[in-house]
């Protein structure tokens, strides 16, 4: 399954510099506001260091790790969703997104100009909340009448009208819906079909300053803005220094800041996190290849994300444990060791699964 997370945030808040340092592309930079008009995409590669390892074992040299895309999306202004800005341009780029990045300005810099010429973070994620607010609540006002009217015809639409009622409520309020689990819960895929920007999850990247890296008092005080959202802190200028440099600089200079993980590897693995997807292995002599599936899948399910044939004809999967693999050091040393399972539809997926698939259609 493919992964995209949209990075938004008001202008000049380092959006474009982060998405270059983490796909290590050429975005245009500037110090103005809408310098990104149209969306600039990237695929990115999971880094996953057992993907190294299997080629090895298997002798292969073609390695096909799991991947995300970044969409970086122009920049958001109070009034977007009346078309201030980009207007609705720049929204209809966040509902093909799985998830939404937020990147909030959380640096010091007189030589970047800020829209409003004020610093608060606070004040940023509620400009760019309330225009996914209201954005939702055009969408919600605009369908409720043709359900009212469809419900009437067929009561058994009623209980969603009823739903997208709450979810109404909950708008005016000028509450996210992604602020309030029970309404995701019990009317997910009313939300999915709605595609509201707010029912998408969300990842504060609070971009800050170098010196900041190590506050825990300054981060806990961002952190307290989002609460109980997932929130990373990322140096957008290091990410940027980080790029071209071979992975023992790269180390090297995270260290001298006193960081272990890139902010790509931070984000993805939030990302990862936050929806609830985890990957399973498939390893041969002519490829060793990562996928990416939900956390709870059967194996039928994680066959039909390689082909749709794989599911419909699924008969059983053949799982090795990756440590296994590894320790043993060969397929046949960890069969002799009685570690290789035969496993069936009801078989639900673990991360460091090892898998043959097989099928009959």
């Amino acid at each position: 399954m493919s992964l995209s997370i949209g990075i938004v945030g008001l202008p000049n808040v380092g959006k474009s510099t982060l998405f270059n340092a983490l796909t290590d592309a050429n975005a245009l930079v500037a110090n103005y506001p809408f310098a990104t008009i149209e969306p600039n995409t990237g695929i990115v590669p999971v880094p996953d260091p057992r993907l190294q390892k299997l080629a090895e074992l298997y002798k292969t040299q073609k390695i096909v790790p799991a991947t995300v895309q970044f969409v970086d999306i122009a920049g958001l202004v109070a009034g977007a969703s009346q078309g201030e800005g980009l207007g609705n341009q720049f929204l209809s780029h966040i509902r093909s997104c799985n998830a939404i990045c937020q990147v909030v300005r959380a640096f010091e810099d007189p030589n970047v100009q800020r829209v409003d010429n004020q610093h608060d973070p606070k004040k940023d994620i509620e400009v760019i909340n309330t225009e996914l607010v209201l954005a939702d609540l055009q969408t919600v006002n605009n369908r409720l009448p043709r359900l009212e009217k469809a419900a009437k015809a067929d009561p058994k639409l009623k209980s969603e009208f009823d739903a997208l009622l709450k979810i109404q409520e909950s708008l005016n309020q000028n509450k996210p819906i992604f602020s309030n689990p029970e309404l995701l819960t019990t009317n997910y895929q009313l939300l999915q079909d709605s595609q509201l920007l707010t029912a998408k999850p969300v990842i504060y990247v609070f971009n800050i300053d170098e010196s900041d890296l190590n506050d825990k008092a300054r981060r806990q005080k961002l952190r307290e803005l989002v609460a109980p959202a997932p929130a990373l802190f990322i140096c957008a200028k290091l990410e940027s220094e980080l790029r071209g440099l071979d992975e023992p600089d790269r180390q090297e200079l995270l260290a001298s800041y006193g960081q272990k993980e890139s902010g790509l590897i931070q984000l993805i693995h939030a990302a990862y996190d936050t929806l609830g997807l985890q990957s399973f292995l498939t390893a041969g002599e002519k490829e060793v290849r990562a996928w990416t599936i939900a956390k709870g899948a059967t194996a039928p399910q994680a066959a039909g994300v390689i082909h749709t044939d794989f599911e419909r004809g699924f008969i059983a999967a053949q799982v090795i444990d990756y440590n296994d693999l590894i320790n043993a050091g060969s397929e046949a040393a960890v069969r002799a060791a009685g570690k290789v399972r035969t496993e069936g539809k009801t078989y639900v997926m673990r991360p460091d699964d090892v898998v043959e698939f097989r099928f009959n259609v």
